[in-house]
């Protein structure tokens, strides 16, 4: 299960916690406007805008799990098991897998209404990339400095979903995720006078009160309210340094620990990575659960004009600074 947000300051920000039970050798990835990435049912994109983001990279192919392009628009899939449904070849579509659909976008489009339009002709395929990496059942959110959409492809169809809140967990599908937020509309970060009963006396004796009845469990919808509720009371500067560092205390407000949530006997799911991309800079930020030092790629630090991958291991061994 993951969450993944959109945040803005002076600039524009996209990111997201990825929460497995285990990792893939997850790498930042930089992809410039001359690799080649072979297409299954459509021509390859032989020239495409510039990504940065983290992928698993397998026989030379960045597998994104969220990324953005030079042109500040950003994307990210999370899981949608039990809803996600793929498709045979669709006669009058371009029928692009799920594991090409953020280089597919990102490498075509330059901002949300492109993608939007682009979407509208696209079906998803149901071919995996090979018998080791099969199907992922994927959902996506998809933004730029104008704002976000959810994409989910189930078999009714895909359906494209404007995403006023900028905040994407997991299930259920993201029209019920977002009406369940009309369920603690009582919810505020302030002092409330309290409307209990007439005559009835009650003590406020703690700060934070205007907040009880705030989901602090681990499911999607629970780390969807409580993430949406503290992106949104939030409180940050506006520099560069500032604004990352709120970003990932927001994202840190749902990560997962290891071993509250097991998933098989003796595996337990954990925020393997948080990340955080400047959409106006390319800048790619990220913590692990090993090291929360913030470690960052800038893509226009690499050779965009190349056509070999840039690819950089995550750091993920933890220094103390001992300050005595």
């Amino acid at each position: 299960m993951c969450t993944a947000i959109t945040y803005h300051t002076a600039d524009h920000y996209f990111g997201r916690n990825l929460d497995l039970d285990f990792s893939y050798n997850e790498t930042v990835t930089v992809t410039p406007r001359n690799y080649v990435f072979p297409m299954r049912k459509v021509d390859d994109l032989s020239t495409h805008y510039a990504i940065i983001g983290m992928s698993t990279v397998a026989g030379n192919y960045p597998l994104y799990y969220d990324a953005v392009n030079e042109k500040g628009l950003a994307m990210a899939g999370l899981n949608f098991e039990g809803n996600a449904y793929y498709f045979d070849d669709q006669e009058g579509k371009k029928n692009i897998t799920s594991f090409e659909l953020i280089p597919y976008i990102l490498g075509t489009c330059q901002d949300l209404a492109e993608a939007k339009k682009e979407l509208s002709e696209i079906s998803i395929s149901n071919e995996a990339f090979s018998k080791d990496f099969p199907l992922s059942t994927l959902h996506w959110m998809i933004a730029d400095k104008t704002g976000a959409i959810v994409v989910e492809s189930m078999k009714d169809g895909l359906h494209v979903y404007d995403n006023p809140v900028g905040v994407m967990t997991n299930n259920p599908p993201f029209p019920i995720m977002k009406f369940a937020l009309n369920d603690y509309f009582a919810l505020s970060a302030h002092h409330k006078e309290h409307t209990f009963g007439p005559g009835v006396e009650l003590d406020e004796y703690s700060r934070g009160m205007g907040g009880l009845g705030l989901p602090g469990d681990l499911s999607s919808k629970s780390r969807f309210i409580r993430c949406v509720f503290t992106k949104f009371n939030s409180q940050g500067e506006s520099d560069e340094v500032s604004s990352v560092n709120q970003f990932l205390k927001i994202l840190y407000s749902v990560e997962q620990v290891k071993g509250l949530c097991e998933v098989t006997p003796g595996k337990y799911e954990y925020t393997i990575y948080s990340s955080c991309m400047n959409q106006e800079k390319g800048i790619y930020y990220y913590t692990t659960y090993e090291n929360s030092d913030i470690h960052a790629i800038d893509m226009h630090k690499t050779d965009l004009d190349s056509s070999e991958l840039s690819v950089y291991p995550l750091q993920r061994q933890l220094q103390i600074h001992l300050d005595n």
